[in-house]
């Protein structure tokens, strides 16, 4: 395989550390045929074989070595003994090589032993729970080293009640700026809080009319953050969005803080967060578009930089003329309302340099955070930091465009999402060892 090739130079150095070169990952050694639908998770096992978990296509699929063939270990079609569920479910690294995966809709979760047979079934130990534990989009639930389950807790059991405003209305309870990392004992079924960490907040705004309550919600498409994930030795690092450090949690609870990661912090001006509002309104408002388009749900779209799901909808009876209701046009055609965003004043002075979801850890002790660098005239895609236990920067790594990361071997394999017009498959690369310390 051919050496890594050094395309930038490594930013100035900040505090003790200092920026490696960015460099651009190998071409892929296997490639499968474009047969997944969105794959979000895949688990490295013995013998060169990869699980893949489709959530769009709801498979669970078991490829050889070669990426060119597979077997199905849990199916779309309901009511069978390995089918894979209602909705989209998440795959957890356990013991032995085996793998959980969590049905948040059945509330249940099957043990997959590394042949990708399905060796038993249980319940999902806090019902509550379920869709944060059964979800690889919502964080990267995995075991700590007393083998207990480690997961983002439900925004749910930390909201208020919701009360009355002046005017009768409800008041739709403040959504909190924070979320909790749990652990839970699968055999006991305790549950304890290891740390918390900053979330994207997002504002709803209720109107009371004599049609009905509607509720819309203002947008902030920039936020600073933090982020998480679970190292392949058990420990729980948290990456501080505000400075951009990290905080490593033991299954002791013992916290140790790293010194901050050097970054090319790019200062944003009024004009710069003007163009940030725009840019991602309309991206909204085409994303919304085409979900339209496509026979209707609920009206759901990301933001940039880690910030909130957007949602509008209303409640109540009548014609329109609710604010935020969708409403049908002359012709049948069904009209949106307008998107809300904050005022540009309101986005932070610097870029963040991470977003929600941005960190992964590999299978040799690293950490790999997607960042917000950029750089000019580049046809690749995102840069990843990749970060030792010690906290140390030892590496930046560009990966081509149309490219998402999705899990890793062992000796510095990393598996892609590719993705282009004809459909999405899985690619398999590596990091050369001698690039890494």
């Amino acid at each position: 395989m051919r050496k890594l090739c050094i395309l930038l130079a490594a930013a100035a150095p900040l505090g003790a550390q200092q920026a490696p070169p960015v460099r651009l990952i190998d071409l892929p050694s296997a490639s499968s045929k474009p047969i997944i639908g969105n794959a979000v998770a895949v688990r490295a096992l013995p013998g060169g074989r990869v699980l893949v978990n489709d959530v769009q296509k709801r498979q669970l699929l078991m490829f050889d070595q070669s990426l060119s063939n597979f077997t199905v270990v849990a199916d779309s079609v309901l009511g069978g003994s390995n089918a894979y569920g209602r909705s989209g479910g998440s795959i957890i690294p356990y013991f032995a090589d085996s793998t959980l995966f969590v049905d948040p809709g059945d509330l249940s979760m099957f043990v997959i032993d590394p042949n990708g047979a399905i060796s038993r079934v249980a319940a999902v130990p806090r019902s509550q729970d379920a869709m944060m534990l059964g979800s690889n989009l919502l964080g990267s639930p995995g075991l700590d080293s007393k083998g207990r389950i480690v997961y983002r807790s439900s925004l749910l059991r930390m909201m208020p009640t919701a009360s009355k405003g002046a005017n009768g209305a409800p008041a739709f309870p403040e959504l909190p700026d924070s979320s909790a990392i749990v652990r839970v004992d699968l055999t006991s079924r305790k549950v304890d809080t290891a740390a918390w960490y900053k979330i994207a907040k997002t504002k709803m705004n209720v109107v009371q009319s004599e049609k009905g309550i509607s509720m819309t919600s203002e947008i902030n498409p920039m936020q600073t953050i933090d982020d998480w994930a679970v190292t392949d030795d058990g420990a729980i690092a948290i990456v501080r969005g505000r400075d951009y450090h990290i905080d490593w949690v033991d299954a002791d609870n013992h916290v140790t803080s790293t010194a901050k990661i050097p970054f090319d912090w790019q200062r944003l001006s009024d004009e710069d967060k003007v163009a940030v509002i725009d840019s991602a309104k309309a991206a909204m408002e085409a994303s919304r578009a085409k979900a339209m388009s496509g026979g209707g749900g609920p009206m759901v779209a990301g933001s940039g930089g880690g910030g909130p799901i957007v949602m509008s909808f209303s409640m109540g009876g009548g014609g329109g003329g609710d604010v935020g209701a969708a409403k049908r046009g002359a012709e049948g055609a069904l009209n949106m309302p307008p998107l809300n965003f904050v005022a540009p004043s309101e986005l932070p002075d610097y870029r963040p340099a991470i977003f929600a979801g941005s960190s992964r850890a590999d299978l040799d002790g690293n950490l790999w955070i997607r960042t917000s660098a950029t750089r000019k005239g580049a046809i690749s895609g995102p840069i990843y930091d990749v970060v030792n236990r010690k906290g140390e920067l030892v590496d930046r790594i560009q990966i081509p465009s149309g490219r998402t990361i999705v899990g890793f071997g062992k000796g510095g394999v990393v598996f892609m999402l590719a993705r282009d017009d004809k459909g999405a498959w899985i690619e398999r690369t590596s990091v050369a060892p001698h690039t890494r310390s």
